[in-house]
């Protein structure tokens, strides 16, 4: 994945030393203006109701508890070849008009559930199909309380949420010689999710098992310090409702498959750069007598 990154990213710093544009003529929230920007999240998850269905069950549990799993290790956010492994944000966009942009973005999020908190399991599970937790029979609101070990559900690999925006751009400063600028962004999104989804139940264990498991829907907003016309450091701020419809747990059995929605939040800190591409305003914002 890393050197297909690499490669993006060259190819948008040719295209852009390629255009042809004025000093005055830079300016973030006009039309023309590109941009594209990487950086690291933490998210939040409300309580939800998790449904596993597969050979010999269909089980729910009521009321489950998620964390994120942010890198622990320094190194792995500014390594090279690791860098896409802690839970980050990266966005490419275009002013399609004044203060108006769409962009496409890839948020990886990572989703644990909690193993400890009292969970209610409701469904029905054969006999003999699970010897290790030895839940079998008809369940209905029966407490339980999970062990990592025996029973578990993450998305650590991944829960991408893949998906367009759009934003409005309005700058609410500029310094003398526009070499500081403050931007406001605010906006809405929708997009699939894509799972890499590990799961343990019944003395099985499978990791990284891939699905286009639903879809979100979101809304956004950030604060853009802007230097020199070129770079920035952006903060962001979202929340939105994340529908997994089906999510495959066992990557040679298409019937295994796990159902939730819920709503998250997410915060992250991004680092990106500014690309002037045939901006329709060539006075840079000159007086309009």
């Amino acid at each position: 994945m890393m050197k297909y990154l690499l490669m993006f990213f060259l190819l948008i710093g040719s295209v852009a030393n390629a255009q042809q544009v004025t000093k005055n003529n830079k300016r973030s929230t006009a039309k023309g203006t590109m941009f594209f920007y990487w950086g690291y999240n933490r998210s939040a998850y409300s309580k939800s109701n998790l449904r596993f269905i597969g050979p010999g069950y269909d089980l729910t549990l009521k009321g489950v508890e998620a964390n994120d799993r942010p890198s622990q290790d320094f190194k792995t956010y500014v390594s090279l070849t690791d860098f896409t492994v802690p839970q980050f944000n990266f966005r490419i966009g275009y002013n399609f008009k004044k203060n108006w942009a769409f962009s496409l973005g890839y948020d990886h999020m990572k989703y644990v559930l909690k193993a400890g908190p009292t969970y209610f399991l409701n469904g029905t599970i054969s006999p003999g199909i699970d010897p290790v937790t030895n839940w079998s029979g008809t369940y209905d609101n029966e407490p339980v309380v999970t062990n990592g070990n025996t029973f578990h559900y993450e998305n650590t690999n991944g829960l991408n949420y893949i998906h367009g925006d759009f934003s409005n751009v309005f700058k609410i400063y500029n310094s003398d010689k526009g070499r500081v600028a403050l931007t406001t962004i605010w906006g809405f999104g929708a997009g699939p999710v894509l799972s890499f989804n590990d799961f343990t139940f019944a003395g099985q264990k499978n990791v990284a098992t891939v699905s286009l498991s639903g879809f979100g829907i979101s809304g956004h907003a950030a604060l853009r310090a802007e230097f020199f016309k070129r770079v920035f450091i952006q903060t962001n701020l979202a929340a939105g409702f994340i529908d997994q419809v089906r999510v495959k747990t066992r990557p040679n059995d298409y019937d295994s498959h796990a159902r939730q929605a819920f709503v998250y939040s997410e915060g992250s800190i991004v680092v990106g750069a500014l690309f002037y591409l045939n901006q329709a305003d060539k006075c840079g914002g000159c007086p309009n007598w």
